[in-house]
């Protein structure tokens, strides 16, 4: 098949959407497909760059980081697209690349089958105050920007929940994204380990708590510190490691500050996504309060590099947090302090905690991820 990809994001690499087009088109690749990428450039300028397009675009830092608007939907680049004739066009943004797939699909006859990958109600505060009124937006949008797909994909019951609560009648799939266990399963040896956190300011014996990824005020990562400074007045060998960046981060460090624990909670700032696993490996405890995940990739990801979780309450990761097989959920303070306790009260307990969490990592091997979405494929065409 000639599968066109649409999506607002690809040159970055902190993306959960960004990471799961690149997982997808490599799987999609190796079964022989033929795939293009068309998405928005970082600057004014059209380009080609093998098979992935890039239309000029501008900025619209000032509403959300790494947002862009395109200043063309009839470049020569999208009529080269439409010659091309695709027999898919699978979306994954439902802004402005979706243009793109709306006007070529019109013009080839392509379906659509697009990924809805993000809901809307924990950021639409950035542009909208009231959260009601955010709310009833992404309703009405989301229904009418889906019409024209002819079919849609979900990475987790959560998601498709959701779209049927909006009152979204297109099939809806499930698809869990997949992540390159590959990379998941490199193991950085003791010595290495303890060197890093030795960096960092972890003991051999202290127990590190680790958050990695975008710090937005959606991620919910001040619960966090809040929680770890009652955790750590009772236990001294706690110390927590918070890897990434984002718009929130002078803000965090500003809490660590009030709350008298910048000596045990260290912002690593960003990393380069092909060293990501090395640092998951540093902690011992993957913590997370976040209730924006659609999925939460880092969910995955940490269960892969053998962390047990402890996470609020969401049923993103339904299928990769196991109560108190390799990690326990919170829904307030006493219930993280409570889960942090069950996990920290045992050596045994978390080396086998983590041998599960290994386990349940493997059922979202990105081949899979390539096997299910082809699927989906075969019932549009």
């Amino acid at each position: 098949m000639k599968i066109l990809i649409t999506t607002d994001l690809f040159t970055t690499d902190t993306n959960g959407v960004v990471t799961s087009v690149k997982n997808l088109r490599e799987e999609l690749e190796k079964k022989g497909h033929e795939v293009k990428i068309l998405t928005l450039s970082d600057n004014i300028h059209s380009h080609r760059d093998g098979e992935v397009y890039y239309i000029r675009s501008v900025s619209l830092e000032a509403v959300y980081p790494n947002v862009r608007m395109p200043l063309s939907y009839r470049h020569r680049l999208i009529k080269e697209l439409v010659r091309w004739k695709p027999d898919i066009i699978h979306s994954q943004c439902e802004f402005f690349s979706y243009q793109f797939a709306l006007y070529i699909s019109k013009k080839t006859g392509a379906h659509i089958v697009h990924t809805y990958h993000t809901l809307y109600e924990q950021y639409v505060t950035y542009v909208i105050p009231s959260r009601r009124l955010g709310d009833k937006v992404v309703r009405v949008l989301t229904r009418k920007r889906l019409k024209k797909a002819s079919a849609v994909i979900a990475p987790t019951r959560k998601v498709e929940d959701a779209l049927h609560g909006y009152g979204v009648k297109n099939p809806i799939s499930i698809v869990p994204s997949g992540i390159s266990l590959e990379q998941h399963k490199a193991r950085i040896s003791p010595e290495e380990r303890e060197k890093k956190r030795a960096s960092y300011g972890i003991a051999p014996d202290d127990i590190a708590l680790i958050n990695l990824g975008r710090l937005g005020t959606e991620k919910n990562i001040g619960e966090l510190l809040k929680f770890f400074a009652a955790a750590a007045k009772d236990n001294d060998k706690l110390k927590f490691l918070i890897v990434g960046d984002g718009p929130a981060k002078n803000e965090l460090e500003a809490l660590a500050v009030s709350l008298d624990i910048t000596d045990k909670v260290t912002f690593t700032g960003m990393v380069k996504p092909t060293e990501v696993q090395n640092y998951y490996q540093l902690g011992d405890i993957f913590v997370s309060a976040s209730t924006s995940e659609t999925q939460g990739l880092t969910y995955i990801e940490a269960s892969a590099n053998g962390l047990p979780l402890l996470c609020r309450k969401d049923p993103c990761f339904e299928e990769v947090l196991f109560e108190g097989e390799n990690g326990y959920t919170y829904e307030d303070e006493q219930g993280f302090l409570d889960g942090l306790a069950k996990m920290t009260a045992s050596n045994e307990w978390l080396a086998e905690a983590k041998k599960k969490s290994e386990q349940y990592a493997l059922a979202f091997d990105k081949v899979n991820f390539g096997s299910a979405v082809e699927n989906v494929y075969e019932t549009v065409k």
